[in-house]
């Protein structure tokens, strides 16, 4: 009889080298077919309006991938260099409206978490059972229904569009009110220590900080342009419809590969971060051109294995341990809904449950 693999078992390493080359090709057949469409929906509406549906769904679907490629660059696993993954991925974050290095921050908590679910509690910030036997009866039903999956729509355009904006209106907020507590007469705080200690609980450092206030420095402003330049009504609208459908897409993406009937969902004493990978992540089977559209993140199993694998290596690595991932959960899109359902995360029996079979 086979004992259960190990991590020692796959191989991972020959797979983890960058390639500039192939790395500089996606950029490039990523972000030119991405602004290419958005001046054929701009020239072309002014024709028929009937070319904008088709058209939105291909920007879509580019911004689904420049998504996806940024993700790449908060592991330093596009390119070879730390500074070309840091350039390309602020402006990847740009296009969708992610501070790039903040995003990836937090990111890196869920790599380093998967599975503990007391440390992490996936993308909606889900109760366990006991907690969710305290809520009230109007609690209970508002739980569930901002966390039904139409949700994710709107949830989208607010996390892409408006919360970076919140974040650093907020941080500041909070950096100015603790200055001018350090102006009033007899406080033992310096103005000089608010500035140059001040920890804000919005970012974890001051490089975060810049690379929100960038971020939000060139998205408002390429806003202001495209507004000028193809109007308002357009820019503005189209993009809306973009950020959504793209943030939701992802967000469903992420969820399902996560979040599902037998995953990896264990306290911290005992949480292991092999099993996490494996058995908190799933393979999400999807048609090869979608694969491409979300840079093979469907092998998410061998991405939580090792993140410093680049997405253009992920397939081939896959196919190489294919022999030890027969116990992986394998999933399709049309899946997402019966996955919606495990909101509740269990802690006596460390697994996932829904409201109803919760009673």
């Amino acid at each position: 009889m086979n004992s259960a693999p190990q991590k020692s078992d796959f191989v991972l390493n020959s797979y983890m080298e960058s390639n500039d080359l192939r790395a500089t090709w996606q950029i490039m057949n990523t972000l030119i077919p991405y602004f290419g469409l958005w001046a054929f929906a701009f020239y072309g509406s002014q024709i028929s309006v009937w070319i904008l549906p088709p058209t939105i769904a291909l920007i879509v679907l580019f911004s689904l991938r420049c998504f996806s490629l940024m993700h790449d660059c908060g592991h330093n696993a596009l390119f070879r260099s730390k500074v070309a993954n840091r350039i390309v991925g602020f402006v990847l974050g740009c296009i969708n409206g992610m501070p790039q290095y903040w995003w990836a921050r937090d990111h890196a908590f869920h790599h380093k978490t998967n599975g503990d679910w007391e440390r992490y509690r996936s993308i909606g910030d889900f109760l366990s059972t006991d907690e969710y036997a305290l809520l009230s009866a109007r609690d209970k039903k508002f739980y569930g229904i901002i966390r039904h999956p139409l949700t994710t729509f709107p949830g989208g355009l607010f996390y892409l569009a408006f919360k970076p904006r919140l974040i650093l209106l907020t941080g500041l907020y909070d950096w100015i009110c603790e200055g001018i507590v350090a102006l009033k007469p007899g406080s033992e705080t310096q103005l000089s220590d608010v500035i140059e200690n001040h920890k804000s609980k919005y970012w974890g450092s001051n490089t975060e900080f810049w690379d929100v206030l960038l971020n939000n420095i060139v998205v408002l402003s390429s806003w202001v342009l495209f507004c000028h330049w193809l109007g308002a009504g357009f820019f503005l609208g189209v993009y809306a419809i973009v950020l959504t459908i793209s943030a939701a897409l992802f967000i469903f993406i992420f969820f399902i590969q996560h979040n599902f009937e037998g995953t990896y969902a264990h306290r911290t004493e005992g949480w292991d971060y092999f099993l996490g990978a494996m058995e908190g992540s799933s393979y999400l089977e999807m048609p090869a051109i979608l694969k491409w559209f979300t840079a093979d993140i469907s092998y998410h199993n061998i991405h939580h294995l090792s993140e410093r694998i680049p997405n253009y290596n992920l397939r081939a690595c896959h196919q190489e341990n294919i022999h030890l991932l027969g116990n992986v959960k394998t999933l399709r899109l049309s899946d997402i809904q019966h996955c919606s359902k495990f909101i509740l995360w269990d802690a006596a029996a460390e697994r996932l449950v829904s409201i109803d079979d919760f009673g």
